[in-house]
């Protein structure tokens, strides 16, 4: 039997326009299957998952002899939850279909409906599948030409954490155990005394005892190799999509433009399985395709990034440079005219220390998208009531035999998106705990259990849990920042008008995304009063721009005044 991925197509009466079409683009790459109706494309999909195929996708023709393709695709997820489900439809009966096509695509029967191509050439049809073949190829498929080689022994913590970090960045890898073959050229290669986990990189280079800061440093370049005396127009402190943003615009515009992040580019929305109310995007894109996207975009402008270290503080310049801000890393600094604050938020700590000592074998905090794959059929909870821990849940239940999702509160209506919501109703191995939360856990050597509590009745019950992910809230990390940056109650950073009356400068308050010192700006997530969402912080970092380019022009004004 081949090893190429299947797409099974179910077809009606215009099975050779339909045949014709999958085979002429995606016949070298994957096994194109063809079943002749309703009952035929179910058989077929429960032969092929026995005999161990890969479904890649299932593509059913809208007018079937049993049934309709919503009708159809609704029965796929439980033969195999993790194929993409398209409905194919002819033009002729698109107007009558359309209706029902939407509610049956909102209530997640299918990923998405598209024309049956009248013609050659129809693009719109083809990005379409290929969109979909590609979010499956990075979260279910396994990559077949890989840029990066992971060599660490089973169930490895600090191999786990290097696994999530490049499937967020999208860097395809391969992860081998030291006893194969292939990774013997890796370990000789590493030298004597050499610590697991390697990482071979792109460039060849072995990285013994490899962390993640350690990996993201060798694939970006490092804070080392920041020249000396450059000056940048605009510092960016973090990567998420506020970061991304500005990074974009800057450099899209002339100005000199560095971003300097802790972790991976594209911060926790990276993390995203997929993030369906985007705008532009109407089948939805991951987290990590969207931050791969802006940071190729940011980077073909001319903006360069250095990744690895986390921002320690920012200082003044000295005398002699009093416009200039110093931005500080362990090791190194990067001096800017404007700096432009997009840190975002990290997940608050669960707070039970056996739960805790687990992170990594068994406990993830945040999506942790790349360990899904290894809890197949198992039993995974996932603590939060936000847009991240719906998307996560979502993701899991594609793999996990059952999903429980645990909230404080009365009801996910109250903190998630409804989209989110009717999605999770419509996923029958997800269920929802509410008023319920994690008192204690553990396990030999991984997560074996968890003891929970219901807030109503106090009544104490434990479960076996093979996977726990905790998306609890979020909290920013403003430690760092000079003394100068007023900070709300909560530690987000102030800005425009919420900042306090006594830092405003005759009787004005800084610019709206400025904060109480002068061109240093916040945009995002650990901004006070910010939306919490993707595209608002996109938005931000766009608005920054014109803040920025005031803040130079007085820079200049000045200068030239002296």
């Amino acid at each position: 039997m081949s090893d190429r991925p299947v797409i099974l197509l179910v077809v009606g009466e215009h099975a050779d326009v339909v045949e014709q079409e999958f085979r002429a683009r995606y016949d070298r790459d994957y096994r194109i299957e063809v079943a002749p109706g309703f009952d035929a494309g179910l058989d077929r999909a429960r032969d092929l998952v026995r005999d161990g195929a890969q479904i890649a996708m299932v593509a059913a023709e809208h007018v079937l002899d049993e049934g309709t393709s919503i009708e159809f695709l609704h029965h796929v997820p439980a033969i195999v939850a993790t194929a993409r489900r398209v409905a194919l439809v002819w033009f002729d009966d698109f107007a009558d279909a359309i209706d029902d096509l939407r509610a049956a695509a909102l209530r997640r029967d299918m990923d998405t409906f598209v024309v049956i191509p009248r013609g050659p050439r129809d693009e719109e049809f083809h990005t379409a599948l290929i969109e979909l073949l590609s979010e499956w190829g990075w979260s279910v498929g396994r990559p077949l030409v890989t840029i990066n080689d992971l060599v660490a022994e089973p169930g490895d913590r600090a191999a786990a954490a290097v696994r999530d970090l490049l499937e967020r960045l999208g860097f395809p890898y391969r992860s081998l155990a030291p006893g194969d073959d292939a990774a013997q050229e890796i370990v000789e290669a590493a030298g004597v005394g050499a610590e697991l986990p390697l990482v071979r990189t792109h460039t060849g280079r072995v990285l013994s005892a490899a962390t993640p800061a350690a990996v993201t440093e060798a694939i970006y370049g490092g804070f080392d190799s920041i020249p000396d005396g450059v000056i940048a127009d605009v510092a960016i402190v973090g990567g998420g999509p506020a970061g991304l943003a500005a990074a974009v615009y800057a450099a899209s515009e002339g100005l000199a433009t560095v971003m300097l992040e802790r972790d991976a580019i594209g911060g926790q929305a990276g993390s995203s399985s997929m993030i369906r109310n985007y705008l532009g995007f109407p089948r939805g894109i991951s987290g990590m395709r969207l931050a791969q996207r802006s940071r190729i975009q940011a980077g073909r402008f001319g903006a360069q990034f250095f990744t690895g270290r986390p921002a320690i503080r920012i200082e003044p310049g000295p005398a002699n440079e009093p416009e200039h801000q110093h931005v500080h890393v362990a090791g190194a600094q990067m001096c800017a005219r404007t700096v432009v604050i997009a840190t975002g938020v990290k997940y608050r700590r669960l707070g039970v220390p056996a739960v805790d000592d687990l992170v990594g074998a068994g406990v993830y905090y945040g999506a942790a998208t790349s360990m899904a794959r290894e809890l197949q059929d198992r039993d995974v909870y996932v603590i939060g009531g936000g847009n991240s821990a719906g998307q996560a849940a979502i993701h899991l239940a594609k793999f996990a035999g059952a999903v429980t999702i645990l909230v404080r509160r009365e009801s996910l209506a109250e903190t998630m998106s409804a989209y989110l919501v009717r999605e999770i109703e419509a996923t029958p191995n997800i269920q929802v705990w509410t008023r319920t939360v994690v008192t204690d856990g553990g396990g030999e050597g991984r997560l074996q259990w968890l003891r929970l509590e219901n807030l109503d009745t106090g009544e104490p019950f434990k479960t076996l849990a093979d996977g726990l992910f905790c998306l609890l809230g979020a909290e920013p990390d403003c430690s760092w920042l000079p003394d100068g940056v007023a900070l709300d109650e909560r530690g987000f950073v102030l800005t425009g008008r919420d900042v306090p009356r006594e830092f405003w400068v005759d009787g004005q308050p800084p610019a709206s995304l400025e904060t109480t010192v002068p061109g240093i700006f916040a945009v995002g997530d650990v901004r006070a009063g910010s939306m919490k969402r993707v595209a608002s912080a996109s938005g931000e970092g766009a608005s920054v721009l014109p803040l920025v380019h005031a803040h130079l022009a007085q820079i200049r004004a000045r200068e030239f005044a002296q």
